[in-house]
């Protein structure tokens, strides 16, 4: 038996009363059990890196934030003009309900959002989060059917493979088979699956790239399941051009400019959810560029904020907007208690103002060496695809990921990362230099291999 020495003691002692011991059983984790592996303590935050407190004690660990903390602090952490939106809306008032008042961050977040959005929106109805943004328009494209004199028009159009957020009527248009539908038999709304669209490549010199006759072979078969609905299906919804969460797939273009000509064809709303696709990071300032397509309605979240405060908005068209406001309700059926929070609004404006002057410079800088560092992970054994679309590089094992076990791999290397299904993934904040790139891609690589062989 070892010796137990007066440091040992210690560091047990400091592992039992450690942040990550306390919240063992009291707070839940997404997706987690609560006796499932104990988190990281985050101590501090600055840059793109981390410090984080083992769960077992002992010395802190400094990592790059591989993650942008889900995609959204696209700036990195404590960037001085958030910091200071944020001060000069705490000197005047951090919030106020919206219901009959306004305020310049709202107004302001609204002007900037409709002037970059692609195609001609009109309006912007602030909600507390993706998920709740999704909720708002799928109401909003039934109100609209309505008013427009088609009331059966209950169900929606969404292709396999999607996810647009944990809420009800967000997870009733996930993927039915890999989402999870089968947690809620009875209460989820049934809707219309068209196939995934296959994945695509985009090539150095920007073509996408993939197999043509498999591409119209699901126009083929997605225009004819759209046909047998076209009675019942209100909007089209999908993320545009990547399936985020729902396997990291990009597919191209052209498949969203069919579901824009179907939706055209048969009187669709068009919702695009580029929560987290939008700004900038598939290397368009929104994905639905990649297409030259407008969408009627779009919804926007996660980077809006820089990840400081939970923030998302619903852009829709003047179409919209005036069917809408022609209904018998002549309102969006909405209002959350923290609609357009003056904090949230003002960061989201500081934000919006950094990812217009930088976004392009630092994307294409980012993306060109998650390629380059990605491309030796092809040679592993337990590899089965290696992809990048903008800031998004993907590493696909053939298996599931031991996801405690390439965690810690990847933080020995200074790297946070958070794989899931059989992904290990990267999606870094903007500002990381392509030394912080290539830590990231040898610290997944190392990590895969390590674990994974």
């Amino acid at each position: 038996m070892p010796e137990v020495t007066a440091r040992t003691a210690t560091d047990s002692l400091a592992a039992r009363d450690s942040l990550s011991a306390r919240d063992g059983g009291l707070v839940w984790h997404p997706y987690a059990p609560l006796n499932g592996p104990a988190p990281y303590g985050v101590s501090a935050a600055s840059g793109v890196r981390l410090t984080l407190q083992p769960p077992e004690g002992g010395a802190p660990i400094e990592a790059i934030d591989a993650m942008a903390s889900w995609w959204c602090a696209v700036h990195g952490y404590r960037h001085p003009e958030l910091d200071d939106a944020a001060r000069r809306q705490l000197d005047a008032f951090s919030h106020v309900m919206f219901g009959g008042l306004t305020h310049e961050p709202a107004v302001a977040l609204a002007e900037r959002l409709t002037a970059i959005a692609p195609g001609p929106m009109a309006h912007v109805f602030f909600a507390d989060s993706g998920s709740v943004s999704v909720e708002v328009a799928l109401k909003l494209a039934l109100q609209y059917q309505a008013a427009a004199g088609r009331p059966r028009r209950q169900q929606f159009l969404t292709i396999r493979g999607g996810y647009h957020g944990d809420t009800f009527a967000a997870m009733s248009v996930c993927d039915p088979v890999d989402g999870m539908h089968s947690a809620f038999p009875g209460v989820l709304a049934r809707h219309v699956f068209a196939p995934r669209p296959p994945i695509a490549r985009l090539a150095d010199d920007e073509t996408w790239q993939t197999d043509e006759n498999v591409l119209a072979a699901w126009e083929s078969e997605f225009r004819s399941v759209a046909d047998a609905h076209r009675d019942t299906l209100a909007a089209i919804v999908v993320e545009p051009v990547l399936q985020g969460a729902g396997g990291m797939r990009p597919y191209h273009p052209r498949c969203l400019q069919v579901m824009r000509e179907v939706a055209d064809e048969l009187g669709l709303l068009l919702v695009a959810d580029e929560i987290a696709t939008g700004f900038g990071r598939t290397g368009r300032l929104f994905a639905s560029e990649w297409a030259d397509v407008a969408p009627d309605v779009m919804c926007v979240g996660k980077a809006l904020t820089g990840g400081y405060l939970s923030l998302a908005a619903v852009l829709m068209t003047a179409d919209v907007g005036l069917v809408i406001t022609r209904s018998e309700f002549g309102a969006l059926l909405h209002g959350p208690t923290f609609m357009a929070n003056p904090l949230a609004c003002a960061i989201a404006g500081a934000s919006v103002d950094i990812v217009e002057s930088t976004w392009k410079h630092n994307v294409s800088r980012v993306s060109q060496a998650l390629r380059r560092g990605l491309a030796p992970a092809r040679g592993l054994s337990s590899v089965i695809d290696v992809r990048t679309l903008g800031a998004v590089g993907v590493i696909q094992l053939g298996s599931g990921v031991d996801v405690p076990a390439v965690t810690r791999a990847a933080l020995d290397r200074g790297v946070w990362v958070r794989p899931f299904r059989d992904l290990v993934y990267t999606m870094p904040p903007y500002v990381c230099t392509e030394d912080d790139v290539a830590q990231i891609c040898d610290g997944l690589i190392g990590a895969v291999r390590e674990v994974h062989g």
